[in-house]
């Protein structure tokens, strides 16, 4: 009766820690599966010397490459259909697209990047888009990524090398 008590003691204090690391592993996971795909969309824009954007969708998690065309002098971005180029993110995680100067009040705003021309397809128009560039900078942009308990991290784009910085930010 005494073992069957502490099993019962032990489980309920493990439980609660595990549902913890269940949701901190997701958050993990949509993070590294977001620079998979930043680093994909820089990779693609420096080998073959054009710019690509990564088109991201708030609300509902959706996220693609895509490509500039030029079609009769008008440009236009269509996604690309390549694999790894689309995908949509766990729902049980929110994304948040910060431009870089409202994402640190303290960070004295950039000179504005030029606004992208509309995406092409089944993304609606609200998607906040992160250009790449040829010459291997990218827009300066902070994707949040929050689970469902309050805990955040911050995917910080650096504009001069394109990479990627990892930061936690506090429970909400």
């Amino acid at each position: 009766m005494v073992v069957v008590t502490l099993v019962g003691i032990l489980t309920a204090l493990i439980i609660p820690e595990m549902k913890g690391s269940f949701q901190a592993a997701l958050l993990r996971s949509t993070s590294r599966d977001l620079i998979n795909v930043c680093d994909l969309t820089y990779s693609r824009a420096v080998s073959l010397n054009q710019v690509r954007r990564l088109r991201l969708e708030e609300k509902t998690g959706r996220y693609a490459v895509e490509k500039r065309v030029v079609d009769q002098g008008a440009e236009s971005y269509v996604p690309v259909d390549d694999s790894g180029c689309s995908g949509q993110l766990n729902p049980k995680i929110s994304m948040t697209v910060h431009r870089a100067d409202e994402a640190d009040p303290n960070t004295p705003p950039e000179a504005p990047s030029p606004v992208p021309p509309p995406a092409t397809g089944d993304f609606s128009e609200a998607g906040s888009t992160i250009a790449f560039y040829p010459d291997g900078t990218a827009d300066p942009a902070v994707i949040e990524l929050a689970d469902q308990d309050g805990f955040r991290v911050a995917l910080r784009i650096n504009p001069i090398t394109a990479r990627i910085h990892i930061e936690e930010w506090e429970r909400k």
